[in-house]
């Protein structure tokens, strides 16, 4: 069972995580939910269109003006409060690596801390420990915050991605966040160069089978743009592509931009899985 908030959610459900940032400068939508009313009608719109989970960051991932901790709360805790008060039954993730930052969140309501920089601040995981919260254990190869990879190599890119992630896990239930509250993520891209996330991909069964819920975010990543040659805009069918492997493959959360075709992409994986009845069956019938 995985339980985030105050929702449970069973051992074949496919769990969509909808993506809202609270930056100028995003890579994917440039800013358009930086403002409070676009960002909380996306907020309306993903969750009618199947989200679960709704993540909100306030630094971008990749290189460029800095954002002090100070800034980044600012950014975030007055929306994880106003998405609190507005969507009660909602899960709020906010995706930071600074504790300073989790911490506030967490006072305002949020349920999940999604540490996608692979422990560099240690931190917090204290910090959902102290509050019940769930915590994301990414890998990220040792990189610093809103770095990109150069020439990184691995002996195993899984086996570290297993060692770091499973070690993030452990070390975070021992301090005391709820073991069902915790999951694992393979980083996508961080630390990484497009043939290291395709075998992350290829081999995701290998998380899978540790035991803990594995989380991917693969939306409208390089590694998809660099795999078939397109910008950031055209990358939605490779990451659907992507996505539908990694449902196969026993992923249990999936962060995205597109909520509503992520979504439809699941609810077949689980019908061919024979987890899920289909939503018509006439053909044949009639």
């Amino acid at each position: 069972m995985l339980r985030l908030g105050q929702r449970e959610f069973a051992p074949h459900e496919r769990v969509i995580m909808a993506i809202v940032n609270r930056t100028p400068d995003s890579f994917y939508d440039r800013g358009a939910t930086f403002r409070d009313e676009p960002a909380l009608t996306r907020v309306e719109q993903a969750v009618a269109e199947g989200a679960a989970i709704i993540d909100i960051g306030g630094v971008k991932a990749g290189p460029g003006e800095e954002v002090t901790a100070e800034e980044e709360v600012r950014r975030t805790v007055g929306f994880v409060a106003e998405v609190r008060r507005r969507f009660p039954d909602v899960v709020i993730s906010v995706d930071t690596w600074r504790h300073e930052v989790g911490e506030a969140v967490c006072e305002a309501g949020a349920d999940v801390l999604n540490d996608a920089w692979g422990g560099v601040d240690p931190r917090l995981a204290e910090v959902a420990a102290r509050y019940g919260a769930g915590l994301v254990c990414t890998h990220a190869g040792g990189a610093q915050p809103r770095t990109r990879p150069h020439r990184v190599t691995y002996d195993d890119v899984v086996a570290d991605i297993l060692d770091v992630t499973v070690g993030l896990a452990e070390r975070a239930v021992s301090l005391g966040v709820p073991r069902e509250s915790v999951m694992i993520d393979p980083g996508h891209d961080f630390g990484k160069n497009t043939r290291h996330s395709l075998e992350a991909t290829r081999r995701l069964g290998e998380m899978v089978a540790t035991g803990w819920p594995v989380l991917v975010s693969l939306s409208n990543k390089d590694f998809v743009g660099e795999t078939l040659d397109r910008p950031v805009k055209e990358r939605v069918v490779g990451t659907l592509a992507t996505t539908a492997v990694s449902a196969w493959l026993g992923a249990r959360v999936y962060r995205v931009h597109e909520v509503a075709e992520t979504r439809q992409v699941l609810d077949m994986v689980s019908s061919i899985a024979g987890e899920r009845a289909p939503a018509v069956a006439r053909r044949g019938l009639a």
